[in-house]
């Protein structure tokens, strides 16, 4: 009898060394983001399937893909009929939220489409820190996500609530009844819910669906003092009562964040923070620019061309960052571009 416990224990103890050279254990997860290389696409080209973790862990090849609930076999797809198709995937039993892609024949043009994060925040603001974090999420599962951090409340040293990056747009905020901070707004005026950090789903899902049907590039320069901006916007529908909005931005600023969260080793303050995609100016009205209707026809180009000096309050004229965006006549943002100092860019055409 003892001898058959120690042969039972032997062989128990070979089993689980050989499931452990042979299988994987997947790690269980809460959820998880299924992103595409391309959501607008010729008929009969390849798009391919990513899927990652909410900490921006690749699990591309041990998920499973579906098309419009059909399993798919392995993470690429084509299609040659025009048309839009349901994409998820599966990971440890966890399904992504479901994002949409299509397969166009080329008749119209389609542009890269891109969402707008406007982050109301403060060095003041410890639980700003939650946005914070999760836009270095979003960052890590799509390309397609331009943040802007508009700094509240007090520009007075001696207020509890100094921010030395305070910039006032009271006058955009008054748009939305959304109190305290910290709040992230999407495209201008979709709130994105709180708590962020477990609401990526919704940033992501801006970038697919229905295309913009138009685009942005810039043409950037910054010699000396002075700074020159040509906007372009191209359109491939007949567009009414737009307007546009430019903001410029400056990177690497670091100055103390207080930090009420768990986040970042709950190290409160956080010292030497650096602070990045700060507004520092809207060269334009906060609201945008009104776009003549005879320029947002079809197949036309408009072209916006500024030429300013460097922001005074600008730290360091390495680090600017330009925005531009066009909303519509209820002010949310349809598509948005961002650019570095002396950038060419062209439109991101699909």
């Amino acid at each position: 009898m003892k001898f058959l416990k120690i042969l039972s224990s032997l062989f128990a103890l070979f089993l689980l060394n050989s499931c452990s050279e042979d299988y994987k254990v997947l790690e269980s997860v809460n959820e998880i983001f299924v992103t595409a290389d391309n959501s607008f696409t010729l008929i009969n080209n390849e798009i391919t399937f990513s899927t990652q973790t909410s900490d921006g862990v690749d699990i591309t090849s041990e998920s499973t893909y579906y098309v419009n609930g059909v399993l798919l076999s392995g993470n690429t797809f084509t299609s040659s009929m025009v048309g839009e198709y349901t994409i998820t995937s599966k990971y440890s039993g966890v399904f992504s939220s479901p994002i949409i892609i299509t397969f166009h024949d080329g008749t119209q043009v389609n542009f890269r489409k891109r969402v707008l994060i406007e982050d109301y925040t403060g060095t003041w603001c410890g639980y700003c820190t939650r946005v914070a974090y999760a836009i270095e999420q979003v960052n890590g599962l799509t390309e397609d996500a331009v943040t802007v951090a508009i700094h509240r409340s007090s520009s007075i040293p001696t207020n509890s609530n100094y921010d030395p990056y305070n910039y006032d747009t009271s006058e955009l905020e008054n748009l939305f009844p959304i109190t305290g901070y910290p709040k992230g707004l999407l495209n201008r005026f979709t709130q994105w819910t709180t708590p962020q950090d477990t609401n990526l789903s919704q940033v992501i899902n801006l970038t697919q669906g229905a295309n913009p049907k138009l685009g942005l590039a810039m043409t950037t320069s910054i010699a000396g003092n002075n700074v020159s901006i040509d906007v372009n916007v191209k359109f491939s529908n007949n567009f009414s009562n737009l307007k546009l909005v430019v903001y410029v931005l400056e990177n690497g600023l670091v100055y103390s964040q207080k930090n009420y969260t768990s986040f970042y080793g709950g190290i409160n303050p956080l010292p030497n923070y650096v602070h990045n995609h700060t507004l520092r100016s809207c060269i334009t009205d906060l609201l945008g620019d009104a776009i003549s209707a005879t320029e947002t026809t079809s197949g036309n180009i408009y072209t916006r061309s500024f030429n300013i000096p460097v922001p005074a309050n600008v730290s360091n004229a390495n680090n600017i960052e330009f925005v531009a965006f066009v909303v519509d006549q209820n002010g949310n943002a349809l598509n948005v571009r961002k650019a570095t100092k002396n950038e060419t860019q062209s439109f991101e055409e699909l």
